[in-house]
């Protein structure tokens, strides 16, 4: 059932079950078709949306004030945005901060992103929570004309992202090097100029503040395609090789990054950190199973206990799919939990410096709580260099 559109409404939102949403429209003009989620963090609009994970998907935004910090490039995860579109409360105001070098409007229209505001997020949040996360069609018209059925039907022929591998579409072209380290102030980005651990990146969708906790955390950094081989992750003779977060379905992605984790585990002691999707597609490679979740988790603020100390830690996350953990075999022990739904967190093998997190440890945006996992996969390429 349609909503009453205000008068000369410039953007619609239209779900698949045919609920339909009018707003103000900022950004690109066009349309776009996606699955709709909803983040609750209250800063970071830019990094989320520039987050590669979130391919495929609009976002909702809970936080009404979206676009007051602006857009700083240095900020960036990725070069331009990922996300198909954005939706939020109010329209963006002016920005009031001393980084910015452009607004969130005028940024989003030169990158060619749709947002809607105006929109009731409280009452489209509810809906995605209670109904899972629905296939919606966006479109932004200046003039306000809109076929509603249309967008309707685009939006319920969608495919979803059940089945889609997305990691080909945002991964890197080709291999590089990073050393880039964490921002701080007053010096902002600094480069890492005595790395002690050379290791290699799996990029399915890496955001670049993962890139650069590794090389704070003394690591010399070579990213490779996510279709990169065993053969080829070996070729640089790493200490240890990381799995970047990503968008899509972890079993369409697994289909040629399996294959390969499972190599280096069968080949090598290598130690081997994943985050997000890496997560996934480890527990995938050691024999588990992933689902996909109702609404999925993403903000800033979920608790997450891990198991062997039961402390909590605050963090980020972003993911739609989750490992289920009853399908994980003996000896792949689960490290940490979601305190909002009891979810696998974390994931170890036994015995050996393996290791996974569904969380961000990262933060960008969010708390820090999580940056010791970083460290620990130091402490492990240093201990068997040693041994």
């Amino acid at each position: 059932m349609a909503d009453s559109a205000p008068s000369k409404p410039t953007a619609c939102l239209a779900l698949a079950d045919g609920t339909v949403f009018y707003g103000a429209g900022f950004g690109a003009t066009g349309r776009c078709v996606a699955e709709l989620c909803f983040n609750t963090a209250m800063t970071g609009y830019q990094e989320i949306m520039t987050d590669p994970s979130y391919a495929g998907q609009v976002v909702t935004f809970t936080f009404p004030h979206i676009g007051n910090t602006g857009i700083t490039p240095e900020d960036d995860e990725t070069t331009d945005p990922v996300a198909a579109g954005m939706v939020v409360k109010w329209d963006p105001t002016q920005s009031s901060n001393w980084r910015a070098t452009e607004e969130l409007a005028a940024w989003l229209s030169r990158t060619g992103r749709i947002a809607i505001g105006g929109i009731d997020t409280r009452r489209l949040t509810r809906a995605i929570r209670q109904l899972g996360a629905p296939h919606v069609a966006l479109a932004h018209d200046p003039d306000g004309n809109f076929d509603v059925e249309a967008l309707i039907a685009e939006a319920r022929a969608w495919a979803g992202l059940e089945g889609m591998d997305l990691a080909k579409e945002v991964t890197c072209a080709q291999s590089y090097r990073w050393d880039e380290m964490r921002w701080a102030w007053p010096e902002g980005y600094s480069r890492q100029e005595a790395p002690v651990h050379k290791v290699v990146a799996l990029d399915y969708g890496a955001k670049r503040n993962i890139l650069r906790c590794l090389a704070s955390a003394g690591c010399d950094v070579t990213v490779l395609p996510a279709t990169a081989t065993a053969e080829e992750v070996l070729a640089h003779n790493p200490d240890g090789v990381f799995l970047s977060n990503g968008p899509g379905d972890p079993a369409a992605t697994g289909e040629y990054a399996v294959p390969m984790i499972e190599s280096l585990l069968q080949d090598t002691t290598l130690p081997v950190f994943g985050i997000c999707l890496g997560h996934q597609m480890l527990a995938l490679a050691l024999g588990g199973r992933t689902v996909k979740m109702n609404h999925g988790h993403h903000g800033a603020n979920h608790p997450v206990k891990e198991n062997a100390t039961g402390k909590v830690e605050i963090t980020s996350m972003n993911h739609g799919f989750a490992v289920d953990s009853q399908s994980l075999p003996k000896g792949v022990e689960e490290t940490h939990v979601s305190l909002f739904d009891g979810s696998t967190c974390g994931i170890r093998l036994t015995g050996r410096p393996v290791f996974s997190v569904q969380h961000h440890p990262e933060a960008s945006p969010g708390p820090q709580d999580s940056f010791y996992l970083f460290e620990r996969f130091a402490e492990a390429m240093a201990t068997r260099k040693a041994s």
